[in-house]
């Protein structure tokens, strides 16, 4: 162990010693220690043990410490610490902009445990209602995580898609008159993406030479058929080379493997070769069945519907379905706009109506609604819907699930609202049995009409809550509760797995973006790629509805 590892040892305790706020000059003492250290001379490795306390700058309490550390490869007091502090919240030393002062801030006041929850929370624009925490911090904050995710090299499929088609197209430029095609996990709307891929009829060989350049990308790793790089933004770039076998190479790498597997079996003779083209039509046509597209070749069940022709392509929802913004925060929560910003904002992209969903007052992080804000919010909305009509902005509430399952205001509050969404913000860590309970109870709510975000999950930061997605689409089949698939890229919750069930139990899939700006709108269409994976119509989904129905659906599914 060199002076260098023996300082970082030293520096971390004192954050962690600031992080928990245990005793200031402690941790001012440990990170001198830890900048002695590093300037010593020589190694203290090397150093007799008894001379240790004598070195200038080094204490008798330093110098215990860090015989600790040399003999025994640990040091009891940072042990102790890191036992006791998030592994999230450490990691959230690695941030530029955020010292141990505002992270205790971060975890203590806001309750957030993991870099996803807080980007999350920097989206939300809940970091600057924070003492400490200007716009300024908080957008650098933004930034630095998202700089650090990139260098992690798993992306959302969001993040993928900004620079896919750049990519796409400068592969077709340098590999003409060489054809190549998509394929993977981007090509099947995967929600996380760890490489973008793609078919090519070359060699590996002559991909490289094609992939040089002033700044060549890094090679991960090389086989006889398959190359691996990475990119400069931390993105991989993975490579199938095939000179005779284009199209079946594209095949075989388009499906998740559970599907490939199951095709292979279901047609153990099928003859693979095709025409050389960047179409895998061929196969199925081959295989007597009806083309399945990419984006649903995850699971074994869609081949079955294949051979039937029973897959219904033209029912399958697409963006232009969805006619209204439901489920969005404006600034007298966490929102970035206005009320007249976001239903002008919502006009000019053709949308009928808005659902302004506010967070409720127990989200004091995110400046949600006391009971006298409600009223003055909702006579501002008759004002505003008196000006912009026939487009109409509904009145609702995200109203937080307490812990035993209550919301948050009282039955008259809560009938004032068109509409209440009912979702869980606080004390995510619970058994399933803990939050089957909440959720059961919520759903049972006669004011419920759409249940949030139905895990709590953020992908590549946080699980979500364990649930039983059959009970939770029982209990909203028999009280008539909509289920939200929130669009937000980082949420797509509920997983487009369960949405089968759900479609099976007659209950509606709402797809709403979770918006906090207007930018936010645009997230819709992640949840229907989501959604696509489920074969979602759009009469399936409330945010589908016009402004008729869904006038119509509010006045027939209330249940108070």
């Amino acid at each position: 162990m060199d002076n260098y590892q023996i300082a970082d040892a030293f520096s971390l305790l004192a954050k962690l010693t600031d992080i928990h706020e245990v005793n200031s000059f402690k941790a001012k003492s440990y990170s001198i220690a830890a900048f002695n250290i590093e300037k010593l001379p020589m190694q203290l490795s090397e150093t007799p043990r008894e001379k240790i306390p004598g070195i200038k700058g080094i204490g008798e309490s330093t110098a215990k410490k860090i015989i600790e550390l040399l003999d025994t490869g640990e040091m009891q007091a940072l042990k102790l610490m890191i036992e006791k502090t998030p592994a999230g919240i450490i990691e959230m030393l690695n941030i530029k902009g955020i010292g141990p002062k505002k992270i205790a801030t971060i975890w203590k006041e806001m309750e957030i445990e993991s870099l996803g929850e807080l980007l999350y929370a920097c989206q939300e624009n809940r970091l600057k209602l924070y003492k400490g925490f200007g716009e300024k911090t908080q957008n650098s904050v933004q930034e630095n995580i998202e700089f650090y995710f990139r260098n992690q090299g798993i992306f959302l499929f969001s993040q993928v898609e900004t620079v896919f088609f750049q990519i796409k197209s400068y592969l077709e430029k340098i590999f003409f008159p060489e054809i190549i095609a998509p394929t993977g996990a981007f090509l099947r709307q995967e929600i996380v993406i760890e490489a973008l891929e793609f078919v090519v009829n070359s060699n590996v060989e002559t991909v490289k030479e094609k992939m040089t350049s002033a700044n060549p990308p890094q090679i991960i790793s090389e086989e006889e058929n398959t190359i691996l790089y990475k990119l400069t933004n931390g993105l991989k770039l993975r490579f199938y080379t095939c000179k005779n076998n284009f199209t079946t190479q594209l095949f075989l790498t388009s499906g998740s493997k559970n599907f490939i597997a199951a095709f292979k079996n279901e047609f153990p003779t099928l003859d693979y070769n095709c025409s050389l083209n960047n179409s895998d039509k061929e196969i199925f046509d081959k295989a007597g069945i009806q083309y399945i597209e990419p984006f649903l070749r995850e699971e074994s069940p869609i081949i079955e519907k294949a051979k039937q022709f029973a897959i219904n392509e033209t029912a399958i929802i697409q963006p232009g379905d969805i006619k209204g913004i439901i489920h969005s925060h404006s600034n007298w929560s966490d929102g970035n706009n206005t009320i007249e910003e976001m239903a002008l904002a919502a006009i000019e992209k053709g949308f009928e109506y808005l659902v302004l969903s506010d967070h409720s007052k127990s989200a004091f992080y995110a400046n949600g609604l006391k009971e006298d804000r409600i009223q003055q919010q909702h006579l501002y909305i008759d004002e505003l819907n008196a000006r912009f009509a026939p487009f109409k902005i509904f009145k609702s509430i995200e109203s937080d699930i307490l812990y035993d399952g209550s919301l948050d205001y009282s039955n008259a509050v809560l009938a004032t609202f068109d509409l209440v969404i009912a979702s869980v913000h606080s004390i995510l860590k619970m058994t399933e049995e803990k939050a089957m309970q909440r959720l059961i109870a919520a759903i049972e709510n006669p004011y419920t009409r759409i249940l949030g975000h139905l895990t709590g999950r953020l992908l590549l930061s946080r699980k979500g809550y364990p649930v039983n997605h059959t009970k939770i689409i029982d209990a909203c089949a028999a009280n008539k509760v909509v289920i939200e698939l929130n669009a937000h890229p980082s949420r797509l919750d509920i997983d487009w797995r369960h949405i089968d069930y759900a479609l099976e139990k007659n209950v509606l899939i709402s797809i709403n973006p979770d918006a906090h700006s207007v930018e936010g709108y645009d997230d819709t269409r992640f949840g229907v790629l989501a959604a696509q994976k489920a074969m979602v119509a759009k009469e399936n989904n409330l945010s589908s509805f016009g402004l008729t129905d869904f006038e119509t659906f509010l006045k027939e599914y209330r249940r108070f």
